[in-house]
């Protein structure tokens, strides 16, 4: 797999007049009410790309749920893109358990970026294609020369979702037979498979009409669920447990002394749901004994069922953990992450800062880097904020940013993260003993 020659494209689809009859049903967008879901649908399986995980579809998924499909209907793959051996068996086995589950005789396969590249390997079998209705290519590498996916004389009917905002994988039109096109113009990487031109696009190719609503995802209720893994290689945590504590909007204290909520994880990795207060806000304690220091996840505004919540852990070995070994853990300075899982930091189209630091800036949200995760850190422990650093980039060209940023160690020292105009705070826990704190954008 690798990327193919742009070709000259049109945009097609987002502009159809014919609105699907599958509208959601129950209450308002703006209620609590229960939506009413068609158990006909046909599932569709999610596969992420490379050092992500299911939370790169929280978004559709709030999305294919606001146009009544219900949640059994939309399920992801958490696989290890460092090392693929075997991810087309992983892949079939959750095709087979979803049509077992749903009753269904296919389903529809989405895949982005590395998970594109699986997703044609699996495509290949005869055996596994005829499980695939349609299959949906985004942001994604291309075979030589270009086709749809699918075994030999045996095209399945593909969607190929790319943009010329891509830096990652500058992949352009298959002007192909057995392939629909469609550009997300000045979308990044992640954008190509979270947005909602995106989501429109893939829409209209599983169901040749538009959603209803088109951009706007089903944000009812306030639910909260997913799956606790280790950064990377998408293991569970076995043994694990997340804690959840409510927490104060403006100086991100708890609100109570004891957890609102205590989830084992489970042998997939998966915990909750918890009910949350709609709109409040939450700080999310993934433990892991396998880990050296938990992890503090801070939430924005809770609205909708977000059942691909992904709570890292810091793995002990491998690749991840050589990459990590870099950052400092000393109990005088807090370490801070931002991460958004739907989009890159893109400079001159996204604003970022971290309390006065403008993070959005030509060397930190450069295009080509497609940001996705700032690490704050001292750097030296000497205390002095110096700015950004070449922590990832040897290893990792893209994706991760580094920051040296002295971050006194209290808990009543609170930092204020704005991510185009949404805003997460941070207190400053003490980084060796208590682990990092990650404010949580999805």
């Amino acid at each position: 797999m690798r990327p193919h020659v742009a070709l000259p494209v049109t945009l097609l689809l987002l502009a159809l007049s014919v609105t699907v009859g599958l509208a959601a049903c129950g209450d308002d967008g703006g209620s609590d009410g229960e939506l009413t879901c068609d158990p006909t649908e046909r599932p569709v399986v999610l596969v992420h790309g490379l050092l992500a995980a299911s939370d790169t579809w929280q978004r559709q998924a709030l999305r294919f749920r606001a146009n009544g499909y219900c949640d059994t209907h939309v399920v992801a793959l958490d696989w290890n893109t460092f090392a693929q051996d075997g991810a087309e068996a992983q892949l079939d086995a959750l095709v087979d358990a979803t049509l077992a589950a749903t009753g269904a005789t296919q389903v529809d396969l989405v895949g982005h970026s590395a998970g594109g590249g699986l997703g044609y390997r699996y495509l290949a079998d005869p055996v596994r294609a005829a499980k695939v209705a349609h299959y949906v290519h985004c942001a994604s590498g291309q075979t030589d020369p270009p086709a749809p996916a699918g075994p030999a004389g045996a095209p399945v009917p593909t969607l190929n979702l790319w943009s010329d905002g891509d830096t990652v994988v500058t992949t352009g039109a298959m002007d192909v037979a057995g392939v629909t096109d469609v550009q997300t113009p000045g979308e990044d990487h992640y954008q190509v498979a979270t947005s909602a031109a995106s989501f429109t696009a893939m829409w209209s190719f599983l169901h040749d009409g538009l959603p209803t609503p088109t951009t706007t995802p089903d944000e009812r209720g306030a639910t909260l669920a997913g799956k606790a893994l280790t950064l990377g290689e998408n293991a569970p945590v076995a043994g694990g447990e997340v804690r959840i504590w409510e927490v104060d909007a403006a100086t991100a204290a708890r609100t109570t002394a004891a957890p609102l909520a205590t989830f084992a994880v489970g042998a997939d990795g998966a915990w909750g749901p918890f009910e949350a207060t709609r709109d409040a806000r939450y700080e999310l304690v993934l433990v892991d004994p396998n880990a050296a220091r938990p992890v503090h996840y801070y939430t924005e505004g809770v609205r909708g069922v977000r059942r691909f919540t992904v709570l890292r852990s810091f793995p002990a070995e491998g690749l991840v953990a050589a990459l990590l070994a870099n950052i400092p853990f000393d109990d005088a300075h807090a370490v801070a992450i931002v991460f958004s899982s739907s989009q890159a930091v893109v400079h001159g189209r996204d604003t970022l800062t971290f309390d006065d630091e403008d993070l959005a800036t030509e060397v930190l949200a450069a295009p080509e880097i497609t940001a996705i995760a700032y690490f704050l850190f001292d750097e030296g422990t000497d205390q002095v904020s110096s700015g950004p650093t070449d922590t990832f980039s040897a290893l990792v060209p893209f994706f991760l940013d580094a920051v040296d940023r002295y971050l006194p160690a209290s808990t009543e020292v609170v930092s204020v993260v704005t991510f185009d105009g949404r805003e997460i705070r941070l207190p400053h826990w003490p980084s060796d003993t208590a682990g990092p704190v990650v404010a949580l954008f999805d």
